[in-house]
């Protein structure tokens, strides 16, 4: 089948899931600055932070089924579970805000953002293979070294939040660090797929 029902489905999901995010926000009892920081400081924090993740998994999505011509059942599937990932984000969006940075519900961010980076992973290994080898998104991500990073980087917060003093807050700090780096890498454009888009579009 052809792409536009996914990604139009895919577009629609992302939406809703930055309203919820936004509804999580907890509204200053009063109505000074120090309302707004005491109560909304942190979660305004922590939603901004899930609202680049989100914005960056729309944008690469989009960019991704430029290069793309058709879709399979497998492909469909996989886009589900990355829909399926990013649902979460809301939830434990929310749970790092309400409990200011916790070890476990940090812990659970994480998983939640290196299960999404692991199911984009997929859906893009999914849709080059059905493809082949020579197809433009294979071209364009070559050994896609962002997204193992972006896993590596995933796994290294959740890790130092569990391991790293634990009756402390410095492994929490760690991984909240490696989240942030994840965003910082992504939020620079990606090169590889604007060539790529430049070079199939050329001969029309």
């Amino acid at each position: 089948m052809r792409t536009g029902r996914l990604e139009a489905f895919s577009d629609g999901v992302l939406a809703i899931i930055i309203t919820i995010m936004v509804l999580e926000l907890k509204v200053p009892e009063g109505h000074s600055y120090f309302d707004l920081i005491h109560t909304s400081g942190v979660g305004l924090l922590v939603y901004l932070l899930s609202f680049v993740f989100v914005g960056i998994y729309w944008n690469t999505h989009h960019q991704m089924f430029h290069l793309v011509r058709q879709v399979s059942g497998g492909a469909l599937w996989a886009n589900l579970g990355l829909l399926f990932c990013l649902s979460l984000v809301p939830f434990t969006t929310a749970w790092v805000s309400e409990s200011k940075f916790e070890q476990t519900p940090v812990v659970i961010y994480g998983l939640n953002l290196l299960s999404a980076a692991i199911a984009y992973v997929v859906l893009q290994t999914v849709i080059i293979r059905q493809e082949g080898p020579d197809s433009p998104l294979h071209r364009a991500v070559g050994a896609d070294l962002k997204g193992k990073l972006s896993i590596a980087f995933d796994v290294a917060g959740v890790l130092s939040a569990l391991t790293i003093d634990r009756d402390g807050q410095v492994g929490v700090w760690i991984a909240m660090t490696c989240f942030v780096l994840i965003v910082i890498m992504w939020v620079v454009p990606d090169r590889r797929i604007y060539r790529a888009l430049h070079q199939n579009e050329a001969p029309a």
